[in-house]
């Protein structure tokens, strides 16, 4: 995970520890007050259940991290999990803050769903009694628009498969029916994504063909083959389209990112582009090469014959 990612993660998880301490503080001291028994406890959780906004379910726990209580939803109690020993699960395995609570890193639950565990200790005076837990399934939590992760724009590159990159000098490009009219192929799909409403292309040079996903369509894409993009006619089947003013990319610079793509296929014989692809919404090229490393470059950068992608691959 990259540190924007990392960035956005640790932003949304303080926001929902922020939300849940001061109910759990509660809840948990209403706990230490009622420490007589498992009915007891069950009618504190179901009481308190509203409280903790998102909560699948509450429980409680001693101080040896064995279940005290049931599993308490909403309107609800699960039986079953009274007596459980739950000192092995990955929340029980992270320290509690000084403070008295913990929101948990997420982690995938015995039912096989990504989740998060937030816990509060029970007290009485100074002696600890256990814990308050409050289970969380990831798709019950709100994600706000403002927060949803972007794609930077940064270079990136990924290394491939090691048992490629080892043996990329004993092979040579094979000319694929695409490369045959490769100028022909690029001019089409420039037509297809300026014209005709392709916001996204993957070109496959090595198996000579495009998957392409279109504005008026946009949840399933098209497998263009290679005779399709060496007939200009394949174009009347997709209808003019303005250019989307919320794209990243401009119309003009396509045909260059195209004829740049041209070139990192044939100019060498064993390094050489497999495959590409374009998406004018997010503004980003990204190229993968015979040696099966990648790389992910916003689409001004990667023009930019003089910046860091091109120094780094000898253009």
């Amino acid at each position: 995970m990259d540190e924007k990612w990392k960035d956005d993660v640790y932003r949304k998880r303080a926001e929902l520890a922020q939300r849940l301490h001061e109910p759990m503080a509660r809840l948990a001291a209403l706990c230490a007050g009622n420490w007589g028994g498992r009915a007891q406890l069950n009618d504190v959780l179901a009481a308190g259940f509203d409280a903790i906004p998102h909560a699948t379910y509450l429980y409680v726990l001693d101080d040896k991290s064995v279940q005290v209580s049931d599993n308490v939803g909403a309107g609800r109690v699960a039986l079953g999990y009274f007596d459980r020993d739950r000192s092995q699960r990955p929340y029980m395995r992270e320290p509690v803050p000084a403070w008295g609570f913990l929101l948990s890193d997420a982690y995938v639950s015995l039912s096989g769903r990504p989740s998060l565990t937030a816990l509060h200790v029970v007290r009485d005076g100074d002696a600890l009694r256990g814990y308050l837990g409050a289970d969380f399934d990831l798709r019950d939590l709100p994600a706000a628009p403002a927060a949803a992760p972007e794609e930077h724009s940064d270079w990136r590159q990924i290394k491939g498969d090691p048992s490629i990159r080892g043996t990329v000098f004993l092979q040579k490009r094979v000319e694929s029916p695409m490369d045959r009219h490769i100028g022909q192929a690029m001019s089409i799909l420039e037509e297809l994504i300026t014209e005709r409403g392709m916001f996204q292309v993957v070109i496959h040079f090595s198996s000579s063909r495009a998957t392409g996903w279109f504005v008026d369509d946009p949840f399933r894409y098209r497998i263009i083959d290679h005779e399709a993009l060496a007939d200009p006619d394949v174009c009347m089947l997709y209808p003019p389209q303005p250019w989307p003013a919320d794209a990243a990319m401009r119309p003009e610079a396509v045909k260059p990112i195209l004829d740049a793509m041209r070139e990192l296929r044939i100019t060498d014989q064993n390094i050489y582009l497999r495959s590409a692809s374009i998406n004018i919404f997010n503004g980003m090229v990204s190229l993968t090469f015979s040696c099966d490393g990648s790389h992910y470059v916003a689409w001004d950068q990667f023009l930019d014959r003089q910046g860091d992608f091109w120094s780094a691959i000898g253009g």
